[in-house]
């Protein structure tokens, strides 16, 4: 029994869901990788918050290994500021140019939600169209079954 046209339709249709879905993945997991930005930015705030000066830190060095260091002066503090350049500001200065970076998280989190509702929309209407592609394919051949019938 012949499947006719509609078998390389559906198949075509399941691919397409498929790279649908993979994409998806891979926007959900940018998602969370700007969440833990967001979350490393959270936590840079809340030590520049809490942090005084003549206290003692650890510093990371890399490799799972840190070292004890005293500061000096909370108000002489580092920050990326894109682009490969980081820029010492005070602590208040510090504390603003980190929320901007994460009020542009959020944008860049949103975009990529709205993204990720697009696909889901594709994804809905390639899966419907992939039931009526089903559906016709099991008419014809229910009616070619019958014309079988008819026949003998």
């Amino acid at each position: 029994m012949s499947l006719g046209g509609g078998g390389g339709q559906l198949e075509e249709l399941s691919q397409q869901l498929q790279e649908l879905e993979s994409q998806k993945e891979q926007l959900d997991e940018q998602i969370e990788v700007l969440n833990a930005e967001q979350a490393e930015i959270d936590e840079a705030i809340e030590a520049l918050d809490v942090i005084e000066s003549d206290g003692t830190v650890q510093v990371p060095l890399g490799g799972g290994a840190y070292v004890r260091a005293t500061i000096g002066d909370v108000d002489e503090v580092v920050v990326d500021i894109g682009g490969g350049f980081a820029a010492e500001q005070d602590r208040e200065g510090a504390t603003e140019t980190l929320e901007n970076k994460k009020e542009l998280l959020d944008e860049d989190i949103e975009e990529v939600k709205s993204q990720i509702a697009e696909l889901e929309a594709e994804s809905d209407k390639l899966e419907e169209q992939a039931q009526q592609a089903q559906q016709q394919m099991i008419q014809q051949q229910m009616a070619q079954q019958q014309g079988q019938q008819d026949q003998e």
